[in-house]
């Protein structure tokens, strides 16, 4: 297939690497409103660079857009392509509103869109999930996720959109977070309603976004903590934690932690070959991408369509609307419609 990507920034070299290992996959053509950007990806895997999406889908004929630009472009430029019958595979978020998911889903009617939420082809995400599904776990009681990580002034002052709320969305939640939101909420399923806070604690003359969010999130039955931060001194392996009946299962970082009622412990621990990303990005990026062209020859759905992503939009949406407007909660499914 006859690939591009638009957004030639850290992220996109990651995508090209993946499609470099596919038979399937051909990239042609790359764009950046930066032209050296564009250019040194091109010239490293063989493509054609462009300084705009419109030119490259002028002169290129594609079959698949990557979409690796800042967060607010992310559902225009997955409209400009979807309405030439062009297949998306977007990096997070696939939105910033409400009315971009809109806008999204009607897209998707004439093109398969999908989201880059890689980490849920991690071996860690895979054996937790393989632990929570054997009969002896019992019903779930609870869970919690705390993700720690550090973001000085230049993260964001050198990137030129990060820390606004109208090219960014959000902060902490929307950006660093949201995998670890979207593995909670694939481990518990749509939470009936949410609460939550967010502040700016550490960069308050810099960005305008939230540096630290903490929430509740109601299930049936039971409930889950969130944290969230850019304001540690690193960043720190990722912490989910699902307390069943009879056991609990604890991802951190790479390794998976099951303690048993009666006393037992079982670890698994994976170690991640060298990508061309962040080791905090997860393993899954190769997986993610392959996954999605392979569902593209045999058209189905990949486990990342855009449909998968439904709950995880309609819940950082409506954490948002309950910590903006300080409501004790908000449910998920009103978020969609309400946010704005």
């Amino acid at each position: 297939m006859r690939t591009a990507i638009v957004g030639c920034g850290g992220i996109s070299a990651v995508h090209a690497d993946a499609l470099s290992k596919m038979e399937d996959a051909n990239l042609v053509a790359c764009a950046d409103t930066l032209p050296e950007r564009a250019r040194r990806l091109a010239e490293r895997y063989g493509a054609v660079p462009y300084s705009s999406l419109e030119e490259l889908l002028q002169k290129e004929q594609v079959d698949v857009l990557h979409i690796c630009t800042p967060h607010a472009l992310h559902t225009p430029m997955a409209e400009m392509a979807a309405q030439r019958g062009i297949h998306i595979f977007c990096e997070k978020p696939p939105v910033i509103s409400s009315g971009q998911w809109t806008q999204l889903e009607a897209a998707a009617k004439h093109a398969h869109i999908a989201v880059c939420f890689q980490n849920r082809y991690n071996p860690e995400t895979q054996e937790a999930e393989r632990l929570l599904a054997l009969p002896g776990a019992g019903a779930i009681r609870g869970a919690r996720a705390f993700v720690t990580w550090s973001r000085d002034a230049a993260y964001y002052s050198d990137s030129g959109w990060r820390g606004r709320l109208d090219t960014e969305g959000g902060g902490v939640l929307i950006n660093q977070a949201i995998h670890t939101l979207d593995l909670l909420l694939r481990f518990l399923g749509e939470p009936t309603s949410v609460s939550a806070c967010m502040s700016n604690h550490h960069l308050p003359d810099v960005i305008e976004v939230e540096d630290t969010l903490e929430a509740r999130l109601s299930f049936s039955g039971y409930s889950a903590l969130f944290y969230a931060s850019t304001g540690y001194c690193t960043d720190a392996p990722v912490f989910l934690e699902v307390a069943c009946e009879n056991m609990t299962v604890r991802i951190e970082g790479h390794e998976v932690t099951c303690r048993w009622k009666d006393g037992r412990i079982e670890r698994f621990r994976h170690d991640p070959a060298v990508t061309a990303g962040k080791s905090y990005w997860g393993s899954g990026h190769e997986s993610c991408i392959r996954d999605f062209y392979e569902s593209l020859r045999q058209n189905r759905d990949s486990a990342v369509a855009l449909p998968t992503a439904a709950v995880t939009v309609k819940t950082f949406l409506a954490l948002y609307n309950a910590a903006r407007e300080q409501k004790t909660s908000h449910r998920p499914k009103e978020a969609a419609h309400n946010e704005t």
